[in-house]
């Protein structure tokens, strides 16, 4: 990938300007990247984060719980989730207690599908990332999360 200039064939104000448009240029490359895995099985990346966060639950987990812990917070979780559902590839399940709250968990169709996408998202990160050493990576956490705050 040329540098950030060519890219978007522009001059920056200053570095941290630089940075902040090729963090965000950079994302976006990455999700199309992903996006590319994910068509072929006709999943989204939200609807694979979702599918992640079920099998990481290891039970059910509730709506709410989810969007919570969804990467890109999605106002339309639930829709993208019924799609999901629609798939068999999570169940949904209403709590007794309270009408309300709905409780969602990976199907084992879910979970195979996850595991056919581990070996091909394993592949697409070292193809992503054979450029940066552990170090650099390293690195470049500690830079994002100090962004963060």
């Amino acid at each position: 990938m040329p540098a950030i200039e060519k890219e978007l064939q522009s001059r920056f104000e200053n570095d941290q300007q630089k940075a902040m448009l090729n963090v965000m240029f950079t994302a976006n490359w990455f999700k199309s990247q992903q996006a590319e895995l994910f068509r072929p099985v006709g999943i989204s990346l939200q609807q694979y984060n979702i599918l992640r966060i079920l099998r990481g639950a290891k039970g059910k987990m509730s709506m709410q719980r989810v969007k919570e812990r969804m990467i890109d917070r999605a106002p339309n979780a639930t829709r993208l989730t019924d799609k999901l559902i629609a798939k068999g590839l999570v169940e949904r399940e209403r709590c007794e207690d309270d009408r309300r709250v709905v409780y969602v968990r990976i199907s084992d169709k879910g979970l195979l599908l996850l595991k056919e996408m581990d070996r091909k998202i394993k592949q697409a990160q070292v193809q992503m990332f054979h450029r940066m050493s552990d170090d650099d990576a390293r690195e470049l956490n500690r830079i994002l999360d100090a962004c963060r705050g």
